[in-house]
């Protein structure tokens, strides 16, 4: 792959991947826009891998309490914050790895990744994240979080297998309808984005051991190093912006783009 090709995708992960507007789905139209191969699992993995990153880095305080915590839960211990944190996490993850382990078995991914499923997905869920948005109350920190809320949140996750629905914007829409802030709901989304960007980034590593090879390992190390640097910075804009704006801007852009593949589709 060329290093602007990488770029692009790099870029386009990094930059969607915690802004509720679908990495996936934007990652599934690359190569339709500009008219090239699609970037293969490999490049997949590192994109991720260059995510999960960092969200790690940027709630490294929150990352390090469920990491101790997580001693206490294998234990079998919920006795302090971060070992409660790390049990949110776990519930919360656990339906969409097992969602996403049987439509790979079943082979659906590959039957979802149209841009007629994805021009419906950003149009549906964009108008659910712009109702959740204005009718959730704003009296819950992401400090409350409990077990039920994250077991909803993480079934609500399982939707975001759906190219184009976008894994953060569906677990920020059902953190909204719980009645957590803005900021709140965010951090919970992107909080729970790293066991589950783990997980999906392992399942596909799986694919991709078999064909490595020294030249894919650079394009990867390349891809992973820009969205990084990309996810950082939509990390940072976002969390500072939801302090004094709504969710709406991400909902228009929803909007307009899914309107547009629709009518691609279908013409």
């Amino acid at each position: 792959m060329t290093l602007f090709h990488l770029f692009l995708v790099a870029a386009i992960q990094g930059l969607t991947e915690f802004l509720p507007v679908s990495s996936s789905g934007h990652l599934v139209l690359l190569p339709a826009v500009i008219g090239g191969p699609d970037q293969g699992l490999a490049i997949d993995v590192a994109v991720h891998v260059g995510t999960l990153f960092a969200v790690v880095l940027y709630f490294w305080a929150d990352v390090r309490i469920a990491l101790v915590g997580s001693a206490r839960l294998i234990q079998g211990k919920v006795d302090t914050r971060g070992a409660f944190l790390a049990l949110c996490l776990v519930i919360a993850t656990v339906p969409v790895v097992i969602a996403g382990a049987a439509i790979k078995l079943t082979g659906l991914d590959e039957m979802l990744r149209s841009v007629a499923v994805i021009g419906w997905t950003m149009l549906g869920f964009g108008l659910v994240l712009y109702w959740a948005d204005r009718t959730g109350a704003h009296d819950r920190t992401a400090a409350e979080w409990r077990l039920k809320d994250a077991l909803i949140m993480g079934l609500a996750q399982m939707l975001a297998l759906i190219p184009g629905t976008s894994r953060s914007g569906i677990t920020i829409t059902a953190a909204r309808r719980l009645g957590y802030e803005r900021e709140g709901a965010a951090k919970l989304a992107m909080l729970m984005s790293i066991p589950t960007i783990a997980a999906s980034g392992l399942l596909l590593s799986v694919d991709v051991v078999q064909e490595a090879n020294w030249a894919l390992a650079r394009d990867g190390l390349i891809a992973a190093t820009f969205a990084f640097a990309a996810a950082l910075l939509a990390l940072i804009v976002m969390m500072r912006l939801l302090r004094s704006v709504s969710f709406t801007p991400y909902v228009i852009y929803r909007v307009i783009l899914g309107v547009v593949l629709l009518v691609y589709a279908y013409s």
